[in-house]
């Protein structure tokens, strides 16, 4: 039978690891003009973030991306992958700081939860910051739509149990990168303007594990060696078992990292929480 066929393989390599968030290659970039609104004014972002920007080209820039073909403007590229550094050195900085007793391993998952793609497109969603966006990107609508059904069902971050637009996330680094060209190099100047944005930021207090390190986490403390069943590229799902019993299921059809996710969420509930209830039973 073709479904006995399917390969049974150890977590290592499925890659049940924290990884990095990617777009899809597959979507189509380019739709007619008339199928989408023009942006609001980008007067509009000044206001929200209560900062004026003495070069507009700048703030222009931040907000135009790749797909979007026009003679006028360059696309946010480059004030992304600035904006990228600068937040990272902002984030550091203000951990190193509140924390002085905090290991190094630490302040970097802190730093990381915080300027991960899920945080970045939250701060940038809470804002209505893509409503700005020049693009000619036709799915990225339903991608926000699914993005804040996703926050209802996790009103704090996921750890990787839902999808954010990766666009999102980049609006809010490229606008970081204008402010800080802006500002003439200030990190002060931009961490005023920032800092608000972000809010609320992860503390060690609310700071989770992420779902496949808990779960491997759980796994090495009670000596069991899991295997996930790779349905991914057939169903969209993973399963995960412990000595051939089924303990999780994953699904996502889009991106087989967060079916991953969803699946060691899963296991980790059924097997090792639930273990913890009375007689295993849930009642």
């Amino acid at each position: 039978m073709e479904e006995d066929q399917d390969i049974v393989v150890s977590l290592k390599t499925l890659d049940l690891q924290e990884q990095t968030q990617k777009e899809p290659d597959s979507e189509p970039t380019m739709e007619s003009e008339s199928s989408h609104a023009r942006p609001p004014s980008l007067v509009e972002v000044e206001e929200i973030t209560g900062y004026s920007f003495r070069n507009k080209e700048l703030l222009k820039e931040a907000f135009t991306h790749g797909s979007y073909k026009a003679d006028d403007c360059k696309s946010y590229e480059r004030l992304e992958f600035l904006g990228d550094s600068v937040l990272n050195h902002l984030i550091a900085k203000l951990h190193y700081l509140l924390y002085p007793d905090m290991a190094p391993g630490e302040l970097t998952r802190l730093r990381a939860a915080n300027v991960d793609t899920e945080a970045l497109a939250r701060a940038a969603l809470k804002y209505n910051l893509h409503k700005f966006l020049r693009h000619q990107k036709p799915l990225l609508q339903q991608q926000i739509q699914e993005f804040m059904e996703g926050i209802e069902q996790y009103p704090s971050h996921s750890y990787g149990m839902i999808d954010p637009p990766k666009v999102l996330a980049d609006l809010l680094e490229s606008l970081t990168g204008a402010i800080f060209i802006d500002t003439d190099s200030s990190m002060d100047s931009t961490w005023e303007v920032v800092e608000r944005l972000l809010q609320p930021l992860i503390t060690p207090e609310n700071l989770k594990l992420h779902p496949v390190a808990k779960f491997n986490e759980a796994c090495q403390k009670m000596g069991v060696k899991p295997q996930a069943k790779d349905l991914w590229n057939k169903t969209g799902e993973i399963e995960i078992y412990i000595e051939n019993e089924l303990i999780g299921r994953g699904k996502y059809k889009l991106k087989k990292m967060i079916a991953v996710n969803r699946a060691a969420d899963d296991a980790y509930n059924n097997h090792f929480l639930f273990e913890k209830k009375d007689g295993g039973n849930g009642g």
